[in-house]
């Protein structure tokens, strides 16, 4: 049998690694470290389904990040892990109150409906934050069997439109929820960008102020695949290793997932990525404020920017960078910064942004 590491392979490079763009933390690579870690985590055999010693190692780092009684359930991706947890926070007549703009509503093609069998229950907000008064408008009728018993509040941080909520927000939207009965539930698609605009432990806002369950994000921090349901709470669900198979987020060489999310959180790598990121958001905040003619929509607190411009420019750039219409109708777009988002990137679109905008001015 012929050694692996001398096997021939055919794969080839099929794009050009100096392209950036601006629609998705999804969009960059892996970061080197944790290729490096995959590397480590190669060779040999380890048990599958999560009994290897990676994913072993992984419970103790979370404790060091959310407490002694967290543990973490890896998964394939985000909406595995928000279908994952939602499940085993309800009944089967149980339902979701969360914000209308939430992933698990708009981005997650009814996976929470079709697949978990949850009925949400939603509520429009001004910048994608829920508040105790918010809940209020569907936080009723657990004894009406007509209607769908709201059981658990999800809650995302930070949310879809790129704002943050403080410890003391989400603390009371916890004792709110709490007081009806009800669980919490966190989308932590990008929690370390939250932390690190807060400049705060992640467990600041999450275990310590009240939340149930976490839905934990590496992909958008710089790993390959692989998030988490983070159980901060016990008596908060029931049957997760099931419910995690059923769903189809059980890993067989789980060690591969464990250990990204092991290299993003063993030391400071997931802090670094996501201030960086973050940094570069303001960066482009700046520079897109110096530009006549466009608005920025939403306080820039982590690493996405939202602003409107007129429709014909936002296709001209397209062109030139890729980037995603948040509400077409409207003009309204978004910029994504990522780990690996530079300077020189963002000058770049910015200079960009500033021609297109004076080609839109000059008559035709």
């Amino acid at each position: 049998m012929a050694d692996p590491a001398t096997v021939r392979t055919d794969a080839r490079r099929h794009h050009d690694p100096q392209v950036r763009g601006f629609a998705s933390d999804n969009y960059a690579g892996t970061h080197p470290e944790i290729l490096a870690a995959l590397a480590l985590a190669n060779g040999g055999h380890q048990i599958a389904y999560g009994e290897d010693d990676y994913t072993g190692h992984l419970q103790r780092v979370m404790h060091s990040h959310f407490g002694p009684t967290a543990e973490a359930f890896p998964v394939f991706n985000g909406t595995g892990a928000n279908v994952v947890s939602l499940q085993a926070m309800t009944d089967r007549w149980g339902a979701v109150i969360c914000a209308e703009s939430a992933h698990i509503n708009v981005d997650e093609g009814g996976a929470p409906e079709r697949v978990g069998g949850l009925k949400l229950l939603t509520v429009p907000t001004e910048d994608g934050k829920l508040t105790p008064e918010l809940i209020d408008r569907q936080a009723y009728g657990w004894d009406d069997e007509h209607r769908a018993m709201p059981q658990v509040v999800s809650i995302t941080q930070n949310t879809e439109l790129g704002t943050v909520y403080t410890p003391d927000e989400i603390r009371a939207i916890c004792q709110h929820a709490h007081g009806h009965g009800m669980k919490v539930h966190l989308d932590g698609a990008r929690i370390a960008n939250a932390a690190a605009s807060l400049d705060v432990p992640m467990r600041t806002f999450t275990n310590t102020v009240g939340v149930d369950v976490l839905s934990f994000g590496g992909t958008k921090n710089g790993a390959i695949l692989g998030e988490a349901v983070v159980v901060l709470n016990p008596d908060a669900v029931r049957a997760m290793k099931h419910l995690r198979k059923l769903s189809m987020q059980l890993a067989s060489k789980m060690r591969f997932v464990s250990v990204q999310l092991e290299a993003l959180l063993a030391g400071d790598l997931w802090l670094r990525n996501a201030r960086h990121a973050n940094s570069m958001a303001q960066r482009l905040a700046e520079g897109v404020r110096a530009v006549d003619g466009v608005e920025i929509l939403y306080p820039v607190q982590a690493n996405a920017v939202f602003a409107r411009l007129p429709h014909e420019v936002s296709e001209r750039l397209q062109k030139r960078f890729r980037f995603y219409f948040w509400d077409e109708k409207a003009g309204d777009v978004r910029w994504m910064c990522a780990f690996d988002t530079t300077e020189d990137d963002v000058d770049a679109f910015v200079l960009a942004l500033k021609e297109e905008m004076a080609a839109q001015e000059q008559p035709a």
